[in-house]
């Protein structure tokens, strides 16, 4: 329905206060010309039905609930009252902006347009003589008030769309701001750990090879535990590389998805290649993140793990999804005795945490492997998925 917002607005508030006035002076122009005859018992219980209906419509928009079916019974007694006591044609004119506001323009357009030419006769057999001026002024009266009226409801409803995209685009920016600020973190925590932990972790990792170029003397116990902890610094020393590498990810924002796949492989396989099958579509941020993280830990495990000669990545265009491959020649291993986190890696960054990442946008996630025979991770993710829920961990 159209100018509900107008009918319960201040203008809405005028039209009411002026209904009432009218319908009070009408009353008043009756008893003055006709005292109380027969005919006023039924002038003034029509009079309180019909103040009394509108007074529902009135409450029923205050509320926000629908009041539009309650303007038929108003309008029924209107006319009967008009009809009886052409004194109250005077009320027309709120009568006009109540159609106008209840009725889509092309049913309040005939709506008014009969009750004008009905006021009309009303007000000029009240007079006592036909005059073209009486009968024309209501249905003019009536024109106007439709097309004023519409015209305001159509400038609140284009005010209100524009203040939705207003909103909108207020609640994108606040996203965007916030992705940025995501971003900006994990760039910032990895530059940390690549300055203090990492480079830690390197002077003592050369310090233990030093010592045991130096060592003189058979071997013992003690050199021997040295060397295993020299093979623990440099697989944690790995590892703390990795997570820099994953913290420190291509920018979705500048690039295409292929591309920043690309970069996030070659930063753990640069020989690794790319192949993009159907036209690439824009896809939602987590979905595009979540591929991103797939690819990164994937990588990160051929590199680590399989001793392969070829990785390839495949990303795949489909009509209500995308699909993202990662294979390599490698080692294999048995899938059914893994548990989807390797030996030696951290928890978190397995195949358990892709395929929860992939199930969280309700995709469906797979992998193929056996000893000697390389990997396939398979993942497939509808192009419209729901976000995951707000500070669900990476």
């Amino acid at each position: 329905m159209q100018g509900n917002g107008a009918f319960r607005g201040p203008i809405g508030l005028a039209i009411h206060v002026s209904f009432y006035l009218l319908l009070a002076a009408s009353t008043a122009r009756y008893l003055t010309y006709h005292g109380v005859s027969d005919r006023w018992m039924i002038v003034a219980a029509l009079v309180l039905v019909l103040a009394a209906l509108y007074a529902v419509v009135v409450v029923l928009s205050r509320r926000g609930t629908p009041w539009q079916p309650w303007v038929w019974p108003v309008l029924t007694s209107w006319v009967v009252l008009v009809w009886l006591a052409p004194s109250f044609a005077w009320t027309a004119f709120p009568i006009f902006f109540l159609c106008t506001s209840a009725f889509s323009r092309r049913l309040a357009y005939p709506v008014v347009g009969a009750l004008a030419v009905f006021a009309g006769v009303e007000f000029a057999s009240f007079s006592g003589r036909t005059e073209w001026p009486v009968l024309l002024a209501p249905l003019c009266t009536g024109a106007l008030i439709v097309l004023a009226f519409g015209q305001v409801q159509r400038e609140n409803a284009e005010r209100e769309r524009l203040l939705g995209e207003l909103v909108d685009a207020k609640s994108r920016l606040a996203e965007t701001e916030r992705e940025a600020g995501v971003l900006s973190e994990r760039e910032r925590i990895a530059r940390e750990i690549h300055d203090t932990v990492t480079q830690g972790l390197t002077s003592a990792l050369l310090h233990l090879e030093a010592a045991d170029e130096l060592w003189d003397g058979p071997d013992s116990k003690a050199r021997s535990e040295m060397r295993v902890a020299t093979a623990a610094l440099r697989d944690n020393l790995t590892e703390t590389r990795d997570l820099v590498h994953y913290l420190g990810s291509p920018d979705l924002g500048t690039q295409s998805l292929g591309a920043a796949l690309l970069a996030a492989v070659h930063g753990y396989v640069p020989s690794a290649q790319l192949q993009v099958v159907g036209d690439p579509v824009p896809l939602p941020a987590e979905v595009e993140h979540a591929l991103l993280r797939i690819t990164q830990s994937a990588a990160s495990n051929v590199r680590r793990h399989a001793q392969a000669h070829t990785v390839g990545v495949t990303l795949t265009y489909l009509p209500d999804a995308v699909a993202l491959d990662v294979f390599d020649d490698g080692a294999g291993f048995d899938v059914h005795e893994q548990s989807g986190h390797e030996p030696g890696r951290r928890s978190g960054f397995g195949l358990p945490a892709m395929r929860q990442r992939v199930e969280a946008l309700g995709g469906t996630f797979g992998v193929e492997s056996a000893p000697g025979e390389g990997t396939v991770v398979a993942a497939q993710i509808p192009g419209s998925s729901r976000p995951e829920p707000f500070g669900v961990a990476e």
